[in-house]
């Protein structure tokens, strides 16, 4: 078989195993979303009848307060956190899609340089000129791509860190507004129970 269909042959494979590698990335991922949210949503059923349960031990205002004060931090927290999962979820997709694309593209390279490399080999006499600028032309075109990856890469993790501190942001200024509504409720409540003993 000569050299040519073998390598062709060759490619077709690496194409198709690409191709399964991405399907894989992606349908991991949807895996994790799917497996992510029937999670919540038996969570959410099974707090949902805990809560109806402890709403119908509600004997008094003060408690009736309290209960309602009780509801908002828990679901501040369980929104950042189900919004920190799916994110890391994407997250890890993204990286899976971007290690094969440099994968896939570092072999196209290899191929291509060899593809030169077979036609410098067989480059007539006094084409030296013309195969030594196609080797330079890939070489800067090489280098090109590489300082654009890294830029890249440098500026996915920069938004990975500010998507962290900006997560991390607003859970706290959601528990510290659940704590100050908690403070506001008590404080009241306690007003509401002095009012009418001072009326006395």
């Amino acid at each position: 078989m000569s050299a040519v269909p073998q390598q062709v042959l060759v490619n077709q494979k690496a194409t198709v195993d690409n191709l399964l590698a991405f399907q894989e990335a992606f349908f991991n991922g949807f895996e994790k979303l799917v497996d992510l949210n029937l999670k919540v949503v038996r969570a959410s059923l099974d707090e949902a009848g805990q809560k109806a349960q402890e709403a119908m031990e509600v004997k008094d205002v003060q408690e009736a307060v309290s209960f309602t004060t009780s509801l908002v931090q828990p679901s501040t927290d369980k929104v950042a956190a189900y919004g920190k999962h799916v994110y890391d979820i994407v997250a890890g997709v993204q990286s899976s899609l971007t290690k094969l694309t440099e994968e896939q593209i570092a072999q196209a390279q290899r191929q291509l340089d060899d593809t030169v490399e077979q036609l410098a080999k067989n480059a007539p006499t006094g084409s030296e000129g013309a195969v030594a600028l196609m080797k330079s032309s890939l070489a800067t075109a090489s280098s090109a791509y590489e300082s654009v990856a890294k830029v890249a890469r440098q500026a996915s993790d920069a938004a990975e860190t500010n998507f962290t501190a900006a997560a991390n942001a607003t859970l706290k200024a959601a528990s510290d507004a659940a704590e100050a509504t908690k403070s506001a409720t008590a404080t009241a409540t306690t007003r509401a129970r002095r009012a009418p003993a001072a009326e006395a």
